[in-house]
């Protein structure tokens, strides 16, 4: 975020801050020409309502001036004078993005210009659609919203002079009026304005997902094989039948014959809008922990959401909540999942251990615990270059293409790797 005094402003292009007698580098809210699916503020930044849109034009006579805005004299005169210069700013900052963070308010607008001789006294038109926020608020998730806006406005300005003609200027401030309203209040909104309509959604961006790696394994939580598979991108499309809670990510890629990168950078997507979930290999050897499995007992729903999840044969009786309780609370530093397995005989209570691993990790039942060898001789040689402790056996044995069980042979010879649980 930025702090600015009454006589300075800062404005983003996303390329950097210009103007006043601030110059720095853009940072969290005050993003321009924003990009991708990131976008999150960074100084206590926090999710705002828009308090006010305008529209501000140069008039050949007044100069910069705003034309319209809801509610009125949100932007006081004095505020405006001051900052108009970024409002309206020269030809290279036109048609892009540009925040405002000025005055205990920050502005964002994309200012456009249009040319026509005969049409304007100064041979274009020069304006910009502003939405106004509190200082602090996040503002990237309206971007989107104020440029389209824009392009719907710049293209009745074209047909019909709609914003330069002063009888319309009421028309105009019932569009923005139904804007503020509904995108406050439902996050979509829907302008009719003779054959003209336009459809405004609001679209809250979120942090990028942490990269996905080789090891990983993703879990499906929606439903996504009865959609239509036209409605996915076409690495989704290849990748879907072989994501299933069990598969990581280096045998999905090898089994769908798609390149390891293409696959990753898929399913980060898919992660991102929350359908997929990033759970550690399965294997037999794994050592759980539990925490809130409290839960499961105190929410009737969860807990017959787990009966039917687990049970092996769904046709037969369904386990009962006592045996999958006391399957989870065995979970604890030192004893593996095979341990558990043959003590408890899950397959004789119609339990599935693998779906049972799963729904607990899914539902934060469980965490798994890594195993990190780390390597305190001199001078590491082969495999004990990456053993530095930042890399769990998982992750190795991906790299490197062999089992766990010959990580460990390996390991328990060596005097000089130390292995952390963590």
């Amino acid at each position: 975020m930025h702090t600015h005094t009454n006589d300075t402003a800062a404005i983003s292009n996303g390329h950097g801050l210009v103007g006043g007698n601030s110059v720095g580098t853009s940072a969290g809210g005050s993003v321009g020409a924003g990009g991708g699916r990131g976008g999150v503020g960074a100084g206590g930044s926090t999710e705002g309502k828009i308090r006010c849109i305008f529209l501000s034009e140069f008039d050949a006579t007044a100069g910069c001036k705003i034309s319209c805005q809801v509610p009125d004299n949100y932007i006081s005169k004095d505020v405006f004078d001051a900052i108009n210069v970024y409002i309206i700013p020269k030809q290279h900052l036109q048609r892009c993005i540009l925040t405002v963070n000025a005055m205990d308010v920050k502005i964002v607008g994309y200012p456009v210009g249009i040319q026509d001789q005969q049409k304007y006294v100064r041979n274009a038109f020069l304006f910009n659609l502003c939405f106004v926020c509190d200082s602090r608020a996040r503002s990237v998730q309206y971007e989107p919203v104020v440029k389209k806006l824009s392009e719907y406005l710049i293209m009745m300005e074209e047909e019909s002079c709609f914003l330069s003609r002063e009888d319309d200027k009421r028309r105009l401030q019932n569009i923005f009026e139904t804007v503020l309203r509904d995108l406050n209040e439902r996050k979509v909104a829907t302008i009719v304005e003779g054959d003209n309509t336009i459809h405004l959604k609001i679209v809250m961006h979120k942090p990028d997902p942490p990269p996905v790696k080789d090891h990983m394994v993703p879990l499906l939580l929606a439903n996504l094989r009865d959609a239509p598979l036209d409605n996915w991108d076409l690495t989704t499309q290849q990748i879907l039948p072989y994501i299933n809670g069990i598969n990581h990510v280096a045998r999905i890629a090898a089994e769908a014959d798609v390149e390891t990168d293409l696959v990753k950078s898929c399913i980060q997507n898919l992660v991102y809008y929350g359908v997929v979930q990033l759970l550690p290999i399965l294997k037999y050897s794994n050592v759980y922990m539990t925490q809130n499995l409290k839960h499961l007992i105190q929410s009737s729903a969860l807990s017959g959401a787990c009966r039917k999840y687990v049970a092996l044969r769904p046709d037969k009786t369904l386990p009962s909540v006592q045996r999958i309780f006391q399957f989870y609370a065995s979970m604890t530093h030192g004893v593996t999942l095979r341990a558990i397995c043959q003590r408890l005989s899950p397959h004789q209570n119609n339990i599935d251990e693998r779906r049972m691993v799963i729904f607990g990790l899914q539902h934060r039942f469980i965490r798994c615990i890594h195993k990190y060898p780390v390597f305190t001789g001199s001078v590491p040689s082969g495999r004990q270059k990456m053993y530095t402790g930042l890399i769990s056996f998982d992750e190795i044995c991906c790299k490197t293409g062999l089992s766990p069980s010959t990580i460990e042979r390996d390991i328990e010879k060596d005097t000089n790797v130390t292995v952390i649980w963590k």
